[in-house]
């Protein structure tokens, strides 16, 4: 049973034996570990969006690359969400988390560990942490996180996520749940809302005031929607989450292929061989 042949049509580790996992590993090395959150998504999308979201289009990704889905993240890096329901981690813990779990994944055998990330402010500590671990993965190991959205081309990510369609709890998260679930969706409580700030924000200036502190979108929102989500259908999501798949496999494509033709730390100048 290759990589490729694996019997679990769903790809989520947490289903297979471990027989199965070595079988796996005789021929496949990537796993995916969806990142999401626990937080608000307005009156009417599910406090799990960012997960559900994450995991599904980990999947996805995961039976058009080869590779298994390892247990999911629930809670994140959410604390701007403070004031609304909420379950967030510290910085900390989170970078402590995602350590552990890429280093025990790595020994085990798996060779290329992608996080997919589903919230927004996870990345930063996300980043950190590979970063800090990266050099220490044992048996050749590397691993990369990345924001399931950035890998949309512009036009598609306007659409879908972005200062215009809304950043949070909007047309194109509410959309994406639909499609996965539609009964987790109370489209009659949906309403548009866009923080009042004096001109529409540019990227820098979102992570600016979202980074800022806690409970910056409880102040910044009434609804903690940011966007029009009225609009939402299973349909609209259907093509979101194929889109997003899609370029998800492509963006991965393209990042082994740069690590493929990276030199080696031995070829750098005053490397130690």
């Amino acid at each position: 049973m290759g990589g490729s042949e694996l019997k679990k049509e769903s790809r989520l580790l947490a289903e297979c034996t471990a027989r199965e996992v070595q079988d796996f590993l005789r021929t496949g090395f990537k796993v995916i570990v969806p990142a999401g959150a626990t937080e608000q998504h307005g009156p009417h999308a599910p406090m799990g969006t960012d997960t559900i979201l994450a995991t599904e289009v980990s999947v996805r990704i995961a039976k058009r690359i080869g590779a298994l889905v390892a247990p999911g993240f629930p809670y994140g890096l959410s604390g701007d969400h403070l004031g609304f329901p909420v379950a967030y981690l510290s910085v900390k813990t989170l970078t402590g988390l995602v350590q552990d779990v890429c280093i025990s994944l790595a020994e085990t055998g798996f060779r290329e560990i992608i996080f997919v990330n589903g919230h927004y402010t996870n990345i930063i500590g996300m980043a950190a942490a590979i970063a800090e671990v990266g050099d220490r993965l044992p048996n050749g190991a590397f691993a990369f996180p990345f924001n399931y959205w950035d890998a949309l081309p512009a036009e598609q990510l306007e659409q879908y996520l972005s200062a215009a369609a809304g950043l949070h709890a909007n047309i194109g998260e509410t959309s994406a749940v639909m499609a996965v679930d539609e009964s987790l969706v109370d489209m009659e409580r949906a309403v548009d809302e866009y923080p009042r700030f004096a001109k529409p924000p540019s990227a820098a200036q979102v992570a600016a005031f979202f980074f800022s502190g806690k409970g910056t979108t409880y102040r910044a929102t009434r609804s903690g929607v940011w966007g029009d989500p009225r609009q939402s259908s299973a349909e609209r999501g259907r093509i979101y989450l194929k889109q997003i798949e899609e370029a998800g496999v492509r963006f991965i494509e393209e990042v082994e292929e740069m690590f493929r033709t990276f030199p080696s730390r031995s070829e750098l100048p005053g490397a130690k061989a």
